[in-house]
């Protein structure tokens, strides 16, 4: 990614043609700039996998010219990462706002990750190198601190706007559209902007539509106890969510690690001021359920989350009672509406009240701009050329046809893919190459070892089981101890099925004793021709495809 002709690139190593895992870099000449370093959670068919990470191999040659890792804000989509980055990649400064490093340090702290140096982000902060001059300016999300920035090197200034919207009645902070303004009026030569919602028309809802609707839902529900799961990450909405319940004389109670850290950085932080509003499971379950709210994660139908384990009768403290009122203040995240939907099944079979988006009350609404707030973020900025980032493929189309509707020519658009590099050269943009970009799996302790193989035998196992072929071998004598056994997991029962396992054996025996009488018989030879005539045979017999494990026990 380094230029020999000082050009300034830009390339994305992840947050484009998805919704997660963003990580962007910047270069000019022998200094690099990192922004964001986030994990995308994996959909169904990733078996196995916890997170999916940002592929930041190319970074491993050039960790002398990284000059910091900027983050915009403290969504784990945008910070998830900076454990696994930091275990393979020298940061010297990571640049956060407030919030944003609370979590980090916590974050490395539990896998007693050393921390660098961190300088805490707000509006006057510059961040000044040899090439690169990097002011920031305040947005609104549905967490605190967040920020996008203004990049400018001797080829132009680039602008990346973090995750935002335009809400003029937000709970906190209103966005800095001066200096917004004032960046666009003094010249932009590329945005990279937030395309999440560029879908949906008009302006999203404001966040204090969300503090009414929750409010009349805890006005009409006065005699129930009250389950209440949301993103833990959104302050805001939790420090709404204790004005409601202290206004209703409820006490809460906090169940999910993450949202319990999250409460103690709001207290840290003073977004938070009484403590003495939450109580343990143990004082909650014994408060008449008019007078408690039970705080908790698993908005995204997690399995082991808070309320999925409540919605499954599987949590040690709290029993699910059929008059309870369960609010989902958050929207599904792309590939969670089936996992939420069961969740939601579970609550309504044990007779709980569920309150959803979808059920025309507005609990939630998103942290990211639609159509028109893109539409002014054009006019405040005025770009030169734009990039959308932050968005599946369909999205990063749909607002590249917004900055046309607000003149930006087509051919000064880059819809691009992780891997692609964009160059600018004296306020001129234009695309560059492409460097191989692949998806890094986390699967457990295993990080980048478990790859799209294993994951096809995942599925495999999960839909056609396994088939495991046994021989005992004498090598020297050059024949079988005893008759070839097959036992199988998630193919057939093997009791019900002796017919079929029986002729998998004898199919077996006739391929090992003619393998036997090679003058260059080997294992290797052996196990290979069983998995594949075994599999042709078994597909043949029933249709289906187990994977074929041979285990050959042999005395020479």
């Amino acid at each position: 990614m380094i230029s020999n002709t000082k050009e300034t690139l830009v390339c994305a190593l992840g947050g484009l043609g998805e919704v997660g895992k963003n990580m962007y870099v910047v270069t000019h000449e022998d200094e690099i700039f990192i922004i964001d370093c986030g994990v995308m959670f994996p959909e169904d068919n990733l078996m196995g996998i916890d997170y999916v990470l940002a592929d930041y191999s190319h970074l491993k040659n050039l960790q002398d010219k990284i000059k910091g890792l900027i983050i915009t804000h403290g969504h784990e989509d945008h910070i998830g990462g900076i454990p696994f980055l930091l275990n393979n990649i020298n940061i010297p400064v990571i640049y956060a706002p407030f919030i944003a490093e609370k979590l980090i340090k916590n974050k490395l702290s539990e896998r007693n990750i050393s921390c660098p140096k961190v300088i805490c982000i707000n509006e006057d902060l510059h961040i000044k190198t040899k090439h690169f001059n990097i002011e920031f300016f305040r947005t609104t999300h549905s967490i605190p601190d967040s920020f996008g920035m203004a990049i400018t090197t001797v080829n132009g200034t680039i602008v990346e706007t973090g995750d935002f919207k335009f809400d003029l009645t937000p709970i906190g902070p209103v966005a800095n559209f001066g200096k917004i303004a004032t960046i666009g009026n003094n010249g932009v030569t590329l945005l990279l902007s937030d395309s999440t919602n560029a879908l949906l028309p008009g302006f999203s809802n404001s966040e204090s539509v969300v503090d009414e609707a929750l409010a009349e839902i805890f006005s009409e529900n006065t005699k129930s106890r009250i389950i209440l799961a949301t993103f833990a990450s959104n302050i805001y909405r939790l420090t709404h969510i204790i004005e409601t319940c202290k206004e209703n004389n409820r006490k809460i109670a906090v169940f999910g690690r993450s949202m319990n850290t999250s409460i103690d950085i709001a207290l840290e932080c003073g977004f938070i001021k009484d403590k003495d509003i939450f109580v343990t499971s143990d004082e909650a379950n014994k408060l008449e359920p008019s007078k408690i709210c039970l705080l908790c994660t698993g908005s995204q139908g997690e399995p082991l989350a808070a309320l999925s384990r409540i919605a499954n009768g599987s949590d040690k403290n709290i029993t699910l009672m059929p008059d309870d009122v369960v609010i989902f203040s958050s929207s599904p995240i792309p590939g969670n509406a089936m996992s939420i939907n069961r969740v939601i099944n579970k609550l309504y079979l044990k007779g709980a009240k569920v309150y959803t988006n979808a059920t025309d009350v507005n609990v939630h609404t998103s942290g990211h701009a639609r159509q028109d707030e893109l539409k002014l973020l054009f006019r405040l900025t005025k770009p030169k050329y734009f990039m959308p980032m932050h968005g599946e493929y369909r999205m990063l189309a749909g607002h590249a046809e917004l900055a046309k509707e607000c003149g930006i020519p087509e051919e000064n658009t880059f819809i691009c893919k992780n891997g692609d590099i964009i160059a600018i050269k004296d306020n001129v943009v234009y695309k560059k190459r492409s460097i191989p970009i692949n998806d890094i799996y986390v699967d457990g302790n295993r990080i980048g070892d478990v790859g799209l193989t294993i994951i096809k035998d995942r599925k495999i196992m999960s839909t056609d089981g396994v088939l495991i072929v046994i021989l005992n071998l004498d090598l020297e004598k050059r024949k079988m101890l005893i008759e070839p056994n097959v036992t199988t997991r998630g193919f057939v029962i093997v009791n019900d099925n002796q017919e079929l396992i029986k002729q998998i054996e004898d199919k077996v025996n006739i391929i090992t004793l003619n393998e036997l009488e090679k003058d260059n018989f080997s294992l290797t030879d052996l196990k290979n021709r069983i998995i594949l005539e075994i599999n042709s045979y078994v597909i043949e017999l029933t249709g289906r495809r187990p994977i074929i494990i041979p285990m050959i026990l042999s005395i020479k």
